[in-house]
This record gives C-alpha cells, structure tokens and sequence, in this order.
C-alpha cells in the first residue's frame, strides 16, 4: 500500500497530488455527488475556516450565505452588495472552490484592488483545501502562492485587477472583491468584458461594500437593481447577519458615525461631495432600456417622434481615432419635465460622415433644431451640416463672425451651462433615461475651477447636456418654444416655499382683539406683480 506521504503534494499531507487514485465505496459515493450538486452542502459539512477567537471551525452558514450560492449558481453574472464583516468574501472563497472541485478543465480567476489582496483570498482557498478528506480532492498539479493547478484541469489564479490581468486568458469564473474600492476600475472593466463575455457559459461574480457614487461598481450595481444589464443583484444588509439589532446599530453609531455606518452596513451610496449634481438626485436618476437600437447599437432611441413636438440636438464631435466619443442628444422641449429621446454615442466615425448621422436624425425629428460645440472637428461638422448638407435648423451665434455655426465651449460657456443643467436636473425639469448618459453625470466632477470626467471616464453625453443648459437660457430658446427656463425655475421655487409656510391663522391668547376693518388692513397685501409680470428679482 501506498504511504500516506507519497499519496500528498511536495510533503504536504493535507493536499493530495496528482495521479493518486481514490478506492470509493457507496459512502463516499454517495458524499461525492450531494457535494457536487449543492455547493451549500459541501462547505457546511466539509469546508473549515479560520474563526477569530475560535480558530480553526466547520464553515457555519447563515441562510443568506446559503441563498448567495444558489444565486452564484443559477446567474451567469452576479453582483453582491453586502454590509461591512458579513461574510461575503469567505462565502465566494468557498464558492470558487467548490466550483473549481466539481467543473473540471475551468479556469477561474480572483482579482483584487491589490494583487496581495487577491493572494490572500487564495490562501483562503488553500486553507479549506487542506481540510478537506481526500476523497473530495481531485489531485494537485500545482500549488503556491498565486495559483492553484488541479489533476482535473481546473485551475484558480489569484491578480491584481489591471487591464492585462487576465488579457488573452480564457476565464470561465471571473470574481472581483471589494470592486467600488478598485483604482481605474473602469480601465479594467472596459478591457476585461471582452474576455468574460466570449463564453456561453463564463460567470462573473462582483462583490463589494458600498463606496460613494459615480464608480464602475456603483453602475453596474444600479443597472442590475434597474434591469437594464445582465446582472442579477443580490444584497446583504446589516440586519441579516445574526447577533445585530437596534442595540447593536447604536453602539457601533456610537464609535463610529451615522455616515460611515449608513454607507458600510447600511448599504448606502453616498456622493463624493464633488459631483455638479447633488448626490441624492443621482440615486434618484434611473435607466429604462431604449425602444430601439439602430446604427449598429450606436443610436438608442427611448421615444418615438410625436407631430408637431419641437425637439433639439446637441452635438459634441471627437475625432474618431477610439478614444473620446462623438455623441448628440435628442430633447424633446415640448412636454414639461423635458424628456431625453435619442441618444447617439461612437468613438470610431470620422468628422467628415458624423454630419450626415446628424442630418438624418435632426430630420427625422421634425427638423430639430441642432446646437453643436464648433471647437476643433467640432467645426468641420458645422460645415458639413449648414454648408454641404445645407440644414438651415442649426444654431449660429452670429451672423457676421465666421465661426458663428453652433457654440464655442469656452470657460464662459460651460461655467453657464453647467450652473443650468444642476438647476434643470436637481429641479426635476428633465427626465434623463439613457445608462451611459446617467453614469456620466454621476461622474462629472469638480476639478480646479471647472468641472469634468473623473479619472477612467468620459464627460461626452454630459457636454450634450452642458450645451443644452446653456441653449436653454438663451433668448433664442424662448422664441423658439416660449419658455422661459428661469421663470419656470423661479416659480418653481416659490410654490415650494409657500408650501412650506403654514397658512394664516388665529391664536387665541385669551385676550380681547379688535381686528381693523377689511378696508384698513390685508395680510396679503404685498406687491406681487413684479413676480407675475416676469420680472423676478435676482440676478438670472
């Protein structure tokens, strides 16, 4: 008979090498095919994990852990927001070893913000690895401190995340760790999804606490509770981790704050406090699915024309070479709140093609009327459409200067239209629907003086909306649609604090009152018609 050391991997006699053959009886038959079908059941009979004042423990499954394989198993992509300390990554360290046992000739790999994170979670592997009988091993090939080999072909890595962790690797099981806490985690995304979603059957599995608002993690999240991406949300709060209740939340309030618990146990996603638009409005904004998709998927159309609406498209122009993008917007000015109806967005056309995308959207839109930023291709773009195309519907700021089609974005102009757009936006006089227009505006931020993408994202389709801020507060804008935005603002305003003032009334003191006669004196006697007339105070 074989000893015991030989049957083991370089002298480690808790994991087995490969090519020792296991004698089987029905038992361990038996074992083997309920661990195979139920991840559940394996790590909580099987699976053993370092508890911090107990040690070394069989892995205790709460029920929402349970839950978390079933998800893990029945979604190709999964994305898991979950309180701080409840158990998140050590319940998919057991998944991916389950998963890497049982599915042979699979390559998953773990990829943290660090590449030392990503090392250790997969010591964790090898940890439950070593305790488990070696009935349920299929062998080692190889084993150290950033990959694991098995005799089944399967085989588990551990990196840090970066655009080439994992380029030109064929993953069947991608998991990311505390992905909101990823640096250029957009970089990486961008790279990756083309290897995670060139398999039918690749999963990928996201996990993180909450982290601010406007990262890669907090759209992909937003988007799975919205349904309008492939990934199913799954969620962890504080309540569901046994042993925590009200006194709990208090004491740990106490040592803590209300803002650092509400964002690590209480799931909350917090804006950074740079963002132009305010951080509770963003949360609010949400994402439909278009209607159609036409142009390859370029152009997303959320809303058919309507006759005799009056729509309008802002251009901005990049030059084509795969970076920034060339997009334009379609509003709908027509309807209050304004809507969002179109959206176009490629980073490959040529300046010279993008005017007739344009031109055949603008006029299908019953002849929007097209504002376009002229600065650098910008203007080749606005001769193209006025000059060769000859489409008159388009914004000139002046009839003399040679450069007057559409808009120059200077410091001026952006510092107006984004101070317009907050209004606009945080006043609910827009109804934006578009995701990457969404995620773009969760992610414009303040920098310097001025205000742009922040690092790994783009601020394109929110220059649409700058430029739109701007129009709308031109004269040109109300003669065009007889709307005037800072009226309409200013109102708006002004019925929110009267509703928020208690009407007039009486209070008896117990004391003999004479009122004056209704003749001498009126409460509401104040001079409204400045208000009525248009002519509100302030400096608009």
């Amino acid at each position: 008979m074989v000893s015991f050391t030989k049957n083991s991997y370089l002298g480690n006699p808790q994991v087995k090498r490969d090519g020792v053959s296991e004698e089987w009886d029905k038992k361990k038959l038996r074992e083997y095919r309920k661990c195979m079908k139920d991840p559940a059941y394996f790590c909580r009979k099987y699976v053993k994990v370092v508890h911090l004042d107990k040690g070394l423990v069989p892995f205790k499954l709460y029920d929402y852990q349970e839950e978390m394989f079933n998800h893990f198993n029945d979604n190709r992509f999964s994305i898991v927001l979950a309180c701080r300390q409840s158990g998140k990554s050590i319940s998919s360290v057991g998944y991916i070893l389950w998963y890497a046992l049982f599915h042979p000739e699979k390559t998953i790999a773990i990829l943290a913000n660090k590449g030392a994170t990503a090392r250790e979670m997969l010591s964790r592997v090898t940890l439950m690895l070593e305790n488990l009988p070696f009935f349920l091993q299929p062998g080692c090939k190889a084993l150290n401190k950033g990959s694991i080999e098995f005799s089944n072909n399967s085989r588990i890595i551990a990196a840090a995340t970066s655009g080439s962790s994992i380029r030109g690797m064929s993953v069947n099981l991608l998991f990311l760790d505390e992905f909101a806490f990823v640096e250029n985690a957009a970089e990486f995304y961008t790279s990756t999804y083309p290897v995670i979603s060139s398999g039918k059957d690749t999963k990928v599995i996201i996990t993180s606490t909450a982290n601010g608002i406007g990262n890669t993690y907090q759209k992909i999240w937003e988007g799975a509770v919205q349904k309008v991406n492939a990934y199913k949300p799954f969620r962890v709060d504080w309540w569901d981790v046994p042993g925590r209740d009200e006194k709990w939340k208090e004491q740990t309030i106490a040592n803590t704050s209300q803002l650092q618990f509400d964002q690590e146990f209480g799931n909350t996603f917090f804006g950074t406090g740079n963002t132009l638009i305010e951080g509770q409005v963003l949360l609010d904004l949400r994402a439909r699915e278009p209607s159609r998709r036409l142009e390859g998927g370029d152009l997303l159309v959320y809303e058919d024309v309507i006759k005799d609406h009056q729509y309008i498209m802002t251009v901005d122009v990049c030059q084509g070479r795969g970076q920034d993008y060339s997009t334009f917007t379609v509003f709908d000015v027509s309807v209050s709140p304004f809507k969002q109806v179109c959206v176009y967005r490629n980073n490959r056309i040529s300046p010279i093609l993008y005017p007739n995308i344009i031109y055949k959207y603008a006029t299908a839109y019953n002849e929007a009327y097209v504002v376009i930023e002229n600065n650098d291709q910008g203007m080749v773009v606005c001769v193209g459409m006025y000059q060769d195309l000859e489409y008159e519907n388009i914004h000139l700021e002046s009839a003399i200067k040679a450069d007057s089609i559409g808009i120059k974005m200077d410091k001026k102009v952006k510092r107006i239209g984004c101070s317009s757009i907050k209004d606009i936006i945080e006043n609910h006089k827009l109804d934006l629907v578009d995701e990457n227009t969404i995620m773009e505006v969760s992610t414009f931020i303040s920098k310097g003086v001025s205000y742009e993408a922040s690092d790994g994202n783009h601020d394109d389709l929110m220059m649409n909306l700058v430029m739109f801020g701007y129009f709308v507060g031109t004269q040109s804008f109300g003669d065009m649609t007889n709307v005037d935005i800072k009226q309409m603002l200013f109102d708006q305003r002004m019925k929110e604090i009267d509703d928020d003032v208690p009407p007039f009334g009486i209070i008896d003191d117990g004391m003999d009152y004479h009122a004056p006669k209704a003749d001498s004196y009126d409460p509401y006697s104040m001079d409204w018609t400045t208000y009525e007339t248009g002519n509100e105070p302030g400096n608009w």
